[in-house]
């Protein structure tokens, strides 16, 4: 990556990834040269790729039960039939997050039921009780959104309340957790995303963690295995796949050896350690931005241990016109920065309003103001502290051009 000596333009490619650990390059030639990149069929005792991955990562999570697959939308799709949602059921969710989670709920058949953000990014749970008790919904897909973890003791309080069964995203909150207890281990599952730009990078790819046997033995057959099941580590035992394998469709979301092989090499130490060097650019980019006028940062309490490899920003007091020529002086500089108030989805970015496949748009007007002026930059893990602060700059500098020339 090149780094600009002067704050005016910078060219750094946010997109940026670390390359796969060289364990992970061996495993994926050995695999490439021995042509069995399908998970199911190998022969011999050790088991494959993908069996390994998701024993690994079960162990790592403390949990019995691992499922790879295809993407973390699959992940939550499988979650919401294995766990009992059949089409026409109401699901709660965030309002506040990326399109394959209404995707998910789509492609179980149900219909969602959102629920309103806060100005600190996070699900609101006065909005969340008043919506189960309203819709008498019984299932909660909860998006950890950019990393942003709510209070999880106050959550599964409510969720108990109404006798909701809790199914988490954590597709931006793998090595993350509340107060201690990790992201992903507070409901009855947790879907995570192997995706390149999240935590581990396999191009592609979603881990199902449970602890529920009968809905990991429906999961492990509907990815895909056939009657293979057996060559899973991280699965139920023969009697529980008995009670489905004759009821479970398969969809073959399953997961290849090839995207296993690469993400086993990413877990562990290397995991934790890029955890905290996420953290320590977020620290950074959140020190250059900290009281700069028209910019708030959302607060972040102390049980909240999150993973910083991205960083959002509200734009406040402005304008419509002001913040577009905000983030449009921005890109100039070469910092290129995701904007939620946009009228039209961009790249990886929509919003409730866009997600017109449910029919009519529920009205959410807190999330109207919030998102209204919400910002997101992704943090590689090439930046430096020079860096961030330049970034830091560009951004103060935008908005305030924008805030003054308005």
């Amino acid at each position: 990556m090149n780094h600009a000596t002067t704050p005016e333009h910078l060219q750094l490619d946010l997109t940026w990834q670390e390359p796969i650990p060289q364990p992970g390059v061996a495993a994926a030639m050995a695999l490439m040269e021995s042509g069995k990149l399908h998970r199911y069929g190998e022969t011999g005792a050790k088991p494959g790729e993908a069996a390994s991955l998701e024993a690994d990562f079960a162990a790592e999570m403390g949990m019995p039960y691992c499922i790879a697959m295809n993407s973390c939308g699959s992940a939550m799709f499988a979650a919401l039939r294995c766990s009992g949602v059949r089409p026409g059921d109401m699901v709660l969710s965030n309002c506040f997050t990326l399109a394959p989670v209404p995707g998910a709920i789509a492609h179980a058949g149900a219909v969602p039921v959102l629920v309103d953000v806060t100005e600190d990014l996070l699900i609101d749970l006065d909005d969340l009780r008043a919506k189960a008790q309203a819709s008498g919904a019984k299932t909660l897909l909860l998006s950890h959104m950019r990393g942003h973890i709510c209070n999880m003791d106050a959550l599964s309080a409510v969720c108990a309340e109404f006798g909701i069964r809790l199914i988490e995203d954590c597709a931006h909150t793998m090595g993350a957790g509340w107060n201690g207890k990790a992201s992903g281990t507070w409901g009855i599952a947790g879907c995570f995303s192997l995706q390149s730009y999240k935590h581990a990078n396999s191009g592609e790819g979603g881990l199902l963690v449970t602890h529920d046997a009968d809905l990991a033995a429906q999961a492990v057959l509907l990815s895909g295995s056939y009657m293979l099941y057996a060559s899973h580590v991280a699965r139920p035992g023969p009697e529980v796949f008995e009670r489905w394998k004759y009821h479970t469709p398969n969809f073959s979301l399953r997961m290849s050896n090839l995207p296993a092989a690469l993400a086993r090499a990413q877990l562990g130490a290397v995991l934790k350690d890029r955890c905290a060097r996420w953290n320590q650019r977020y620290a950074w980019l959140h020190d250059a931005l900290m009281d700069a006028p028209h910019i708030r940062l959302p607060l972040r309490p102390p049980q909240e241990q999150f993973v910083g490899s991205s960083l959002q920003f509200s734009l406040v007091g402005m304008d419509r016109a002001q913040m577009q020529a905000a983030i449009a002086a921005c890109a100039r500089s070469g910092v290129h920065i995701k904007w939620f108030g946009a009228d039209e989805p961009v790249g990886f970015t929509s919003v409730w309003q866009h997600w017109r496949y449910f029919g009519q748009a529920q009205s959410l007007p807190r999330a109207e103001a919030v998102l209204g002026g919400l910002c997101d930059l992704r943090l590689p893990l090439s930046l430096t502290q020079t860096d961030c602060e330049t970034i830091g700059q560009i951004i103060r500098r935008a908005v305030h051009a924008a805030q003054t020339s308005g």
